[in-house]
């Protein structure tokens, strides 16, 4: 998405991965236990299937994964999250697009709500936003792991709509439906994939052209990561290169 690489490289920078503030384990037990409502079986449900990979890709211990499945599946008593979207604006009218598993919907609307105003965005209502946005499977693979032109023959050959190279990785692009037979088709190569995830990308983007901008939604971006009821947080922004440059 847009702004997405650039913020990726500076958060890498400033030593700011999820899974380094603890939150990995707990997002992913979410995402088991709601995918697990469709059926405990993941030969049967693509979603769950998708996010137990992603578990174990996240080394989470087997029975953490059991557990989730079990609760998800009404096969063992646990707290009912539902997945909701909420939508808003950061600095400039940056578009941000948050899904959300909450046992509180109360509670979790008015944190976003705080966390938005309080650095010069605003909630907005539903639609506002989504639109901006198309859904799509990203895969990507570290090119240690493999060259481009065996990474481009696997991904094309099983519905990839783009495949490019940028750095030390290669980014597989696909349509939602035929995210889980690219992925498969890595998984049966035996090609490991640094992350393979269904997210939204933004169709157009807003330039931050301050640093008191781009460091007003950085912040927004980093307190809603950080509260354990936000899965995930997609956003339109684009730096410009006197901010990028300001801020490496």
């Amino acid at each position: 998405m847009s702004g997405h690489s650039k913020w990726a490289t500076i958060k890498r920078k400033k030593g700011k991965l999820d899974a380094e503030r603890g939150k990995v384990f707990t997002r992913l037990i979410k995402e088991i236990t709601i995918a697990a409502r469709d059926g405990g079986d993941p030969d049967g449900n693509p979603r769950l299937r998708t996010a137990i990979a992603a578990a174990k890709a996240a080394n989470m211990p087997q029975d953490n994964i059991k557990r989730a499945v079990l609760k998800g599946s009404g096969q063992l008593p646990g707290v009912v999250y539902e997945s909701l979207t909420y939508e808003g604006y950061g600095p400039a009218g940056v578009a941000v697009y948050m899904e959300v598993m909450t046992d509180n919907r109360n509670r979790t609307v008015g944190e976003v709500r705080h966390i938005l105003s309080k650095y010069g965005g605003s909630l907005g209502t539903n639609g506002s936003v989504a639109w901006m946005f198309e859904k799509k499977g990203i895969i990507n693979i570290e090119t240690s792991v493999a060259d481009e032109d065996t990474v481009a023959e696997v991904a094309i050959e099983h519905g990839a709509e783009d495949v490019k190279t940028e750095g030390e990785m290669h980014e597989i692009v696909c349509g939602p439906d035929d995210f889980e037979a690219v992925r498969q088709a890595f998984e049966e190569k035996s090609i490991e994939m640094a992350s393979a995830e269904i997210t939204m990308i933004a169709q157009n983007s807003v330039t931050l052209e301050t640093e008191k901008e781009a460091t007003a939604l950085m912040k927004i971006v980093d307190l809603l990561e950080e509260n354990d009821d936000v899965q995930k947080v997609y956003t339109n922004f684009d730096l410009s290169d006197e901010v990028m440059a300001a801020m490496a």
